[in-house]
């Protein structure tokens, strides 16, 4: 059985997904990160920066005892080894699927949720932070437009954690104002991972506990974004 310790965000979509595709026997551990109980020290224990998602594994494969990952990519990659599924066996297929994935925590997921934090929760609107990273996310949609353009995924012929580590921020493209039919190689493959059964499921988890404005409360506000009311 493995823990999931969970919020509903693109974060956390990445291993609930990973776990419905893969067929793992899991159980959801609700962090509510707007109380700030990611700061508790039993999650700090497991998850030492303080964000989500993070997993514990209490049946690992060397039989010892249970093993806390943080750090999406980090989980992605143990889950693929435990279950032996999205990530591919071949070198250069594996190569390319550890790209795209260090590619979207690198740049993808970062970008999109500062250009999001400016756009949508910032106090005040700041144009030159806005459209800053804006400009840097429309550079990276490029990116994977190009990559997408002769692929039928981003680490080639078949589905991977790149995939899974990618979708949950592209679902955020009506939000954050991206216009996808743009990037018609990211569309076609948007749609098509839409059609899939263990993603859907992975990504219904937790939609009714979002908090879509967490800037309108005051205490939410200075645990997520650090930002006090002046008095």
């Amino acid at each position: 059985m493995i823990d999931l310790y969970f919020a509903p965000t693109p974060n956390g979509w990445k291993i609930s997904v990973m776990l419905e595709e893969c067929g793992l026997d899991y159980k959801l551990k609700w962090i509510n990160i707007g109380a700030g109980e990611q700061f508790e020290p039993e999650f700090l224990a497991i998850s030492p920066n303080n964000r989500i998602p993070a997993i514990v594994d209490h049946d690992p494969a060397d039989g010892g005892d249970p093993v806390s990952v943080f750090e999406t990519g980090a989980i992605l990659l143990y889950l693929a080894d435990k279950a032996e599924q999205f990530l591919p066996h071949d070198l250069r297929g594996q190569i390319a699927a550890t790209e795209w994935l260090m590619w979207q925590m690198g740049g993808l997921g970062p970008m999109m949720g500062q250009h999001g934090h400016f756009k949508l929760y910032a106090p005040e609107r700041i144009a030159y932070a806005t459209e800053r990273y804006r400009n840097e996310v429309l550079r990276l949609f490029g990116v994977m437009e190009r990559r997408l353009a002769d692929h039928d995924y981003l680490a080639g012929a078949d589905y991977s954690i790149a995939d899974m580590s990618c979708f949950p921020w592209i679902q955020t493209y009506k939000r954050q104002e991206i216009a996808l039919e743009e990037f018609p190689s990211v569309k076609r493959w948007y749609e098509n991972l839409k059609q899939r059964e263990g993603l859907r499921r992975g990504m219904a988890i937790g939609r009714d506990k979002i908090n879509r404005n967490p800037q309108n409360d005051e205490q939410t506000r200075k645990i997520l974004f650090g930002i006090k009311d002046d008095k």
